[in-house]
């Protein structure tokens, strides 16, 4: 499988991926799902942040989300929907592997630009898919479906 980061993915599709930078920069506060020790879901809220070409996660120490992906690091990353039923902008998911970044310049400079409360982890992603749900002249239900390796594929239905 190929492994892509977010400024990977912005390269190889950039109306996609600034579609899902204004629709998670909407909002403050995000849905994540992790894997439970025993595979069961777990969500949980989470500030995620695009910089400097990755997506980041932050969490605050020892929280079972930083201790799922700690242990499985699959997740699913889900864009706050906002207020109502409109959802503006459409729907927006990530999925991929998040992993922890225990030291070094990356994480000085998560630090340097966010100033998250210390201590914290943070975990780096890798991406799997990005998929985008709107509704096309109140008549149709899109979905926009990217994996790494393939262009994006279209559906549509009434």
């Amino acid at each position: 499988m190929n492994r892509m980061n977010w400024g990977d993915f912005r390269t190889a599709v950039p109306d996609l991926a600034r579609t899902a930078e204004e629709r998670f920069g909407a909002y403050r506060h995000h849905v994540l799902a992790t894997l439970r020790k025993d595979g069961s879901p777990r969500t949980c809220g989470i500030e995620a942040r695009f910089l400097r070409g990755e997506l980041w996660l932050g969490m605050m120490p020892g929280s079972l989300k930083a201790l799922d992906l700690r242990r499985d690091p699959r997740f699913a990353l889900q864009a706050n929907p906002g207020d109502g039923t409109g959802m503006g902008g459409g729907d927006v998911r990530i999925g991929g592997r998040a992993y922890e970044v225990e030291d070094g310049e990356a994480r000085a400079a998560y630090v340097e630009e966010v100033e998250p409360p210390q201590p914290f982890h943070l975990f780096r992603t890798e991406l799997t898919e990005v998929v985008r749900t709107y509704v096309e002249d109140d008549r149709y239900l899109v979905t926009l479906v990217w994996w790494p390796g393939a262009p994006v594929r279209t559906l549509k239905r009434t």
